[in-house]
């Protein structure tokens, strides 16, 4: 595995940022809704940062020479910074090592839903499982919790489960109102019944014909991903910096423990220093590489990570109504289809297939094309789903396990088991997002029995996130007026930073307009700004992937904008870093590598290829070559910018330069630096097809075409005459 390969025998960490040192400041206050005082106190011996938090080169010199740590923690995902966040909180010197950016794996690439699993529920009534009745009892609890921590990055979401039979009314209403009871007082919203005319105008898009009803019931929407970097803001104030942790084995031939105490080499990807770090316990919390871990203490164990890759894509916002989304209870192979507004967009997902582990998963289109076979069938006939509205695409890697000490090795856990090796290494594996903060109080407590830890009991029921504690509804107006920011920019820096948006809005740039006065977008569809990738950059974001894709969703909400966005955020990126032009350079490629493969920009310009067919009817092939004509006056059989550029004069219309280059080189599909007629058919069959779908050139074509016909001339004996 690529992973294996990499390390030899060493466990990666890095990539944004190297390694987080915990235990080091002083966590605020909050009470939580049964009355209990949370009061977290800084590790002894280690100076407190309330105004801000230390430099990258300072965490480094923190992690050499802090001396022995209680709890090292290896892997920077969801588990793993809870992990690490419970440790501190108890007092316990900590530190945590990541192969890559925070959150870059399977944490980031999820449904964006924090529930507690109707599916699971129903598998414990019908199977009368006791196992998955607790969790999911548990993750409703968590659910809650989740809720109460980060107010402006969660919310409760309603979700109408559509209903096409009669039966499935009674049935589903009794599963529904299950799921309610079990939460008990944790239950977010009662759910309801609602008429067909009442569900058509809730979710206006859904299929009509032979429509009973709907439920709905309530669950958690969350951007994830953002929680893990929120969660180091707040409680931590440390950096997350990128390198490689190699694992020294011992002279017992057991990895990283000598003597009782675990020794660990770092190296720092950044500049290359290696340094040693050493930890009474360490803990496994690597996800889909559990095993690749685990081998390293003992060549001998059995395999528990069961990995499957499941896929999501995004579509635009009018796929799905604001603030309602869907659930496909029973799809065609028997699984559980999402379909929830996300920022504006419609997210969909999610598939659930066998795979290898890899730090790099692909969606395949043969994934979504199902997905978007499924969305067909509960969406009107008059809502014609294209696969050239996928936005963007990715593929997740779910870390599911076998428990090692169940007798029946071959079940599949939909819980989190902890093992414990026989030289002490502590893997948390398994489990769901939803349940981070449960799974780290179960493995803390288990390193704390295990290696005789001075640590209380666990302290993060009720704490609440940076940027929750002064955070209201209505913060963003104050941004607004204070700063002169855009409704919406002012509306997703305080959904997103909370009470820190204030801090990213003092550093905004002045745009130089009469409105906004602050605030300049790095793309116009997307509220992101200009100053979020210099805040970024102060909370150790090193990569442009990491900003594209987790300091902000540019990436998961369209990979084209995204694109667009690469060459300012680099350059502002540059600016911050000092980097050099070589330094640019490469991060500009990696990033685009990126979109291409992993977040779906690859299966998407594979919709239009020179090997695509050409599929329409001879009078559209007629129409189609008249309109290109317009712009090959020359009849040369291709057009060029030059072509574009005198079309566009004629009828008044100025562009840059650069953008018609952007726009032709979208269809120019042998790069030769002009589009044939054959590219220019090609696109208007795919575009009929719905395989392709915005294409400029084809909208401006189009426009041009319009424009001209209006402009013509109106002949004498057709204007009745005349002097």
């Amino acid at each position: 595995m690529a992973f294996q390969k990499a390390v030899k025998g060493t466990a990666l960490i890095g990539g944004g940022a190297i390694a987080t040192v915990f235990g080091l400041s002083q966590f605020s206050q909050h009470r939580n809704k049964h009355g209990a005082l949370v009061q977290v106190q800084a590790a002894e011996g280690v100076p407190v940062r309330k105004d801000h938090i230390p430099t990258r080169e300072q965490q480094i010199v923190a992690l050499q020479s802090s001396g022995e740590f209680d709890v090292l923690v290896i892997g920077g995902g969801a588990t793993g910074c809870g992990c690490a966040l419970d440790a501190a909180t108890r007092g316990l010197k900590t530190a945590l090592l990541e192969r890559d950016d925070f959150s870059s794996g399977t944490s980031s690439r999820s449904t964006k839903l924090i529930h507690g699993g109707v599916r699971y529920l129903q598998k414990a009534i019908m199977r009368l499982d006791l196992e998955q009745y607790r969790m999911v009892k548990e993750a409703l609890e968590e659910r809650a919790h989740l809720l109460q921590s980060a107010p402006h990055l969660s919310a409760p979401l309603p979700i109408m489960l559509p209903i096409y039979k009669w039966w499935q009314l009674p049935y589903y209403w009794i599963g529904i109102k299950l799921y309610d009871l079990v939460a008990g007082s944790q239950c977010l919203k009662s759910s309801y019944v609602l008429t067909k005319a009442r569900a058509l105008e809730l979710f206006p898009m859904l299929r009509r014909d032979k429509l009973v009803g709907a439920i709905v019931y309530y669950d958690g929407a969350w951007p994830l991903c953002l929680f893990v970097l929120v969660g180091f803001g707040f409680g931590l104030k440390h950096s997350c910096e990128p390198g490689i942790l190699h694992w020294v084995v011992g002279s017992g031939g057991s990895a990283g423990c000598v003597c009782g105490v675990c020794r660990v080499c770092c190296r720092d990807v950044l500049t290359g220093k290696e340094f040693d770090v050493r930890a009474k316990c360490v803990i496994n919390a690597t996800g889909p590489f559990t095993d690749s871990v685990r081998k390293m203490d003992d060549q001998e164990v059995p395999n528990i990570c069961q990995p499957s890759a499941g896929v999501h894509i995004v579509m635009p916002g009018y796929y799905s109504p604001d603030n309602m989304g869907l659930l496909d209870p029973a799809t065609s192979d028997g699984r559980v289809i999402f379909f929830l507004p996300w920022e504006k967009m419609t997210i969909a997902g999610t598939t659930d297939s066998p795979t290898d582990v890899t730090s790099h998963p692909i969606p395949t289109e043969e994934d979504i094309n199902f997905i978007l076979s499924e969305v067909r069938n509960y969406l009107g006939a008059d809502v014609e789903v294209r696969r050239g509205d996928v936005l963007a695409a990715w593929s997740g890697i779910r870390p599911l396990v076998t428990n090692p000490d169940s007798k029946d090795t071959q079940s599949i856990s939909r819980n989190h088991v902890v093992t414990i090796s026989n030289s002490g290494l502590i893997t948390i594996a398994g489990g769901k997002w939803t349940t981070y903060r449960a799974m780290a109080r179960d493995t803390i407590d288990a390193a704390v029995r295990e290696h005789n830890l001075q640590a209380g009991s666990c302290r993060t029921m009720g704490l609440q996130l940076e940027g929750a504690q002064d955070w209201s509804p209505t913060l963003y107006i104050r941004l607004v007026q204070d700063y002169g920011l855009e409704s919406e920019v002012a509306q997703h820096l305080a959904s997103t930073y909370g009470d820190k948006a204030f801090e990213v809005a003092k550093i905004a740039q002045v745009t130089g307009k009469r409105w906004p006065i602050v605030g300049k977008r790095l793309v116009s569809e997307f509220p992101y700004i200009e100053a979020e990738v210099v805040y970024g950059v102060k909370e150790y974001a090193r990569t442009a992937v990491d900003v594209i894709s987790r300091r902000t969703r540019l990436a998961f909400l369209n990979v084209q904008a995204a694109d667009e966005a690469l060459p300012r955020i680099v350059d502002i990126m540059a600016k911050e870093l000092n980097w050099c032009e070589q330094k640019k350079k490469e991060q500009l490629e990696t990033a685009k590598t990126f979109l291409y493969y992993e977040m779906g920009y690859k299966v998407k310009t594979d919709q239009l290829t020179d090997r695509s067919e050409i599929s329409l009817v001879p009078s559209d092939i007629e129409r189609y070559k008249k309109r290109f004509r317009m712009f090959d006056k020359d009849k040369k059989g291709f057009i060029t910018i030059l072509d574009v550029q005198r079309v566009l004069q004629s009828i008044s219309v100025q562009m840059d330069e650069n953008t018609l280059h952007e726009i032709l080189n979208e269809v120019d599909l042998n790069k030769n630096g002009q589009v044939e007629l054959d590219e220019f058919l090609q696109l208007m069959s795919a575009i009929q097809k719905g395989r392709v779908s915005g294409s400029r050139l084809a909208v401006l074509m189009k426009s041009a075409e319009e424009n001209l016909r209006r402009r013509q001339a109106i002949p004498v004996d057709r204007s009745g005459g005349g002097l």
